[in-house]
């Protein structure tokens, strides 16, 4: 019976071991397959105990301890022996993150909701924290009242804005002082959390590290949102996305998540692009933004989709993005005087010196920033809100954009005047933007897999569209009813002569387009879903 029971566990231990390979990001997986001999950062789920006794069975040294894994410093040698090792369900690269760069608060009624509007007192965001994820935040006139906390988690420790970036995001936000360059909710107090460097790039780690922190201390800080107007390409299912997943966690501890969509809406040489939201923008539950161009106008009939917008579907998980669109062309905002952004393009310095300069600069990280605001004007109107409340009043009250589809333009442009009727309880939340009625689009989008729990509680006349239905699904657009035909803007949402984003593109200063892009009349998009001119 023993020899028996040895040749069963001899068999069993070895199939295993055979058949047993760990998911990898397509970062990692192309790594492998590169033949590289450099070695690689890759972040670890587990707690210290498992992580720790994984990282010693194979010699990997532990790079950085996070709060929910580690982040492993390994040869390729050892990748692949971690990734055969039973005890590894998954592994993702320790990928870098960049700034997604590119207001008229009349444009998107801001203006109406500091005032007061429907017969309310005026709102500024006042007693709503927003945790900046970002370069720093820099000395400024308009945010030395409204930065109340700063942390380095870049390893510097000094807590600067050498880049420039954060500066202007949180200036977008929350900046005062200056009438002309207000920020949108001004009364709103700001926690800098830095985490990318003096070119504007950063870890994966420490966006995870900060978005814990600010779930750790939101209680502390009064922090009600995490603006996160930065991305990296999708490596790998939100599911098992572990940036995903921190901000998930974030959602799920009663945190707005506000991502920018990215820049990657069109190659250098102008042909469209679908497909490159950024991560954690690919997350369902967080609020992801495209960039409006509103053509220095607060009247919304002319404003488009800015070109550089990314555009939906998610890569790998086809889950329809961006939820909503907002100013993000030429916004005016605090600078970071000395900043490299400063320095390298002095021409869009638009007033002032020093630190009371402000500059302009475009990107879906400036119309994150104006949404942050907006749910800053929201929370203090309505406290209870959760982010899902929050997420469905952004979407339903939000206006079409006269040629966007869906995938471009979500549920539409920006209105946080009506937002604001909405949760508070006013009978008509359609108003009037610069003399033009925005009528609300209704639409709203839920995740199916997560049994509609994400919905909101906001009684609100509202078309559902559901996105992600399931693991094996990958894509399913449909409704709770019958899906208009006003749901479907324009032909945009049935992407044609656009390219579609794969992994066959290299995420460099200057993307490398390969022959696996696929023009075509008629585009597949998975194994299972295929686009037409029908849907």
């Amino acid at each position: 019976m023993a020899a028996v029971a040895g040749v069963f566990l001899f068999f069993s231990s070895g199939a295993f071991a055979a058949e047993h390979r760990a998911r990898l990001s397509s970062d990692l997986e192309q790594h492998l397959r590169s033949g590289s001999h450099q070695r690689a950062s890759v972040i670890l789920s587990g707690t210290a105990s498992e992580t720790d006794a994984i990282a010693s069975r194979h010699g990997a040294t532990v790079k950085k301890r996070l709060r929910h894994g580690v982040v492993l410093d390994v040869s390729p040698e050892q990748l692949a022996a971690l990734a055969a090792d039973p005890a590894v369900p998954h592994l993702s690269g320790d990928a870098t993150v960049h700034r997604m760069m590119a207001l008229s608060a009349q444009a998107i009624g801001a203006d109406q909701v500091q005032s007061g509007i429907g017969g309310l007192s005026g709102f500024t965001g006042r007693g709503v924290g927003v945790a900046v994820i970002d370069s720093g935040i820099a000395n400024h006139k308009a945010l030395n009242s409204q930065v109340i906390a700063s942390l380095d988690f870049t390893g510097d420790q000094h807590g600067r804005d050498e880049y420039g970036h954060g500066t202007h995001v949180a200036g977008i936000i929350a900046g005062g002082s200056e009438a002309s360059y207000a920020g949108v909710a001004p009364g709103a107090h700001i926690v800098s959390l830095r985490v990318l460097g003096a070119d504007g790039s950063g870890s994966t780690s420490d966006v995870i590290a900060a978005i814990d922190w600010a779930i750790e201390n939101r209680a502390r800080y009064g922090l009600r949102i995490i603006n996160l107007s930065l991305g990296r390409p999708v490596f790998e299912s939100y599911r098992e996305d572990p940036l995903c997943q921190a901000a998930q966690r974030a959602v799920d501890a009663g945190l707005v998540v506000i991502a920018s969509a990215g820049n990657f809406g069109k190659t250098p040489d102008g042909q469209p692009i679908v497909g490159g939201i950024v991560s954690p923008g690919n997350l369902p539950d967080a609020i992801t933004v495209g960039a409006l161009n509103t053509k220095g106008t607060a009247m919304p009939s002319d404003d488009v989709v800015a070109s550089f917008s990314s555009r939906g579907l998610t890569h790998i998980d086809g889950v329809l993005k961006p939820e909503l669109v907002a100013p993000g062309n030429r916004v005016v905002a605090a600078a970071a005087h000395g900043s490299a952004i400063v320095n390298d393009y002095p021409e869009r310095l638009m007033g002032g010196e020093g630190n009371h300069a402000y500059i302009e600069l475009s990107g879906t990280s400036m119309a994150a920033a104006v949404v942050s605001g907006a749910a800053a004007l929201l929370l203090e109107a309505a406290p209870g809100l959760t982010p899902a409340d929050v997420k469905l009043a952004l979407q339903v009250t939000s206006s079409r954009v006269a040629g966007a589809g869906l995938i471009e333009a979500g549920a539409g442009s920006l209105n946080v005047a009506a937002a604001t009727l909405l949760v508070t309880g006013q009978s008509e939340p359609a108003v009037s933007i610069a003399g033009e009625l925005a009528d609300p689009s209704g639409v709203f989008y839920v995740t199916a897999d997560t049994g509609g729990t994400n919905v909101g509680s906001l009684a609100a006349p509202v078309t559902l569209l559901w996105t992600a239905l399931d693991p094996e699904s990958h894509v399913s657009l449909g409704s709770d009813q019958a899906l208009p035909t006003s749901i479907v803007w324009t032909n945009s949402i049935v992407w044609t002569n656009c390219i579609v984003w794969t992994n066959s593109i290299v995420w460099t200063n200057s993307i490398v387009w390969t022959n696996s892009i696929v023009w075509t009349n008629s585009i597949v998009w998975t194994n299972s879903i295929v686009w037409t001119n029908s849907i």
